[in-house]
């Protein structure tokens, strides 16, 4: 019974980390704020900032991505979860992120790595804590639909 929970738990932080990354590429601010715990908890994605609760991070995300003009594609791969008891996992994750402007074409692509802390809640799986480290920037221009002879 044990190892079919333990199965169980390490399914559910999958599709944790799955749920918000889409939930961020479809800018659903409540799939998001649910995915983390509520109170106390802390974000550093770097450059955008750090946040101890969930409502702070949802203010930066909402004006920063949540425009029509503003195309996300988070992929978060190759997982190691580790867990730690019955109420506490680990987790890294590959982050590859692409964001266009469709406005100005403005393109940029990040690599890097999360490093979460997961608490099982009474309503299941929680991000308690996800630290972004990119490796790598890249930005670029959309040039448009042409033909290349």
């Amino acid at each position: 019974m044990q190892r079919l929970i333990r199965l169980e738990d390490l399914e559910a932080i999958r599709t944790l980390k799955h749920r918000y990354l889409n939930a961020c590429d479809q800018k659903d601010i409540d799939a998001i704020r649910d995915c983390f715990a509520a109170g106390e908890i802390w974000i550093d994605f770097g450059p955008v900032g750090t946040f101890s609760n969930r409502d702070d991070f949802i203010e930066v995300y909402r004006h920063m991505a949540c425009r029509p003009q503003v195309v996300d594609l988070h992929h978060g791969a190759n997982p190691e979860i580790t867990l730690d008891g019955d109420e506490w996992a680990q987790a890294r994750w590959a982050l590859y992120y692409f964001n266009l402007d469709a406005d100005t074409g403005l393109t940029r692509q990040l690599g890097g790595v999360y490093l979460d802390r997961y608490r099982k809640t009474s309503e299941g799986w929680r991000i308690v804590e996800s630290v972004c480290r990119l490796h790598s920037v890249v930005n670029g221009r959309h040039l448009g639909e042409h033909n290349v002879e």
